[in-house]
């Protein structure tokens, strides 16, 4: 069984990144969780051949997976996964969405994902990532407001994008 731990400072050389996925805030505050059945997740996946920014990877995952442009991408953190063979990180950013365009399907997958905008409170619970994700949930909520300057409070809890 892997093991997760949340980390804030900058992923250590030599730690492989597998993974880059984001926070998406809406200017009310609310968050962007892209929607595959019954379950929830952040918009985000793994680097491409020659890709090595963060923010580069995140961008072109936004717009594959949930249609979004994004403006300047926020360092969160990392989660490190250690499956027992070779450990590695999941990189966590939070950015505030700037364009929404009409939903299509992900050019991986040919799924078209449904967007929903939930309070920055609810994230842990539906992501089901744990104590690690309820970390990261905090992490971005608290970037929202202190880096983006976005509402903490009075926020819709739910709603479509």
């Amino acid at each position: 069984m892997p093991r997760f731990s949340w980390h804030t400072c900058s992923v250590p050389v030599g730690l492989p990144v597998r993974q880059v996925y984001g926070f998406l805030f809406v200017p009310d505050g609310r968050v962007l969780l892209r929607v595959d059945g019954t379950k929830h997740t952040l918009p985000g996946g793994r680097p491409e051949p020659g890709e090595v920014e963060y923010c580069d990877i995140l961008r072109r995952e936004t717009m594959e997976e949930v249609t979004v442009d994004i403006d300047e991408p926020h360092y969160l953190g990392y989660q490190c996964v250690d499956d027992g063979i070779a450990p590695y990180a999941q990189v966590r950013m939070a950015a505030v969405i700037s364009r929404v365009h009409p939903a299509a399907p992900d050019p991986d997958s040919g799924r078209t994902y449904r967007r929903l905008l939930v309070h920055p409170g609810k994230v842990g619970d539906l992501l089901s990532w744990g104590e690690t994700g309820y970390l990261q949930a905090t992490a971005a909520a608290e970037a929202a407001v202190t880096v983006f300057g976005l509402p903490s409070d009075g926020l819709p809890e739910t709603g479509d994008l």
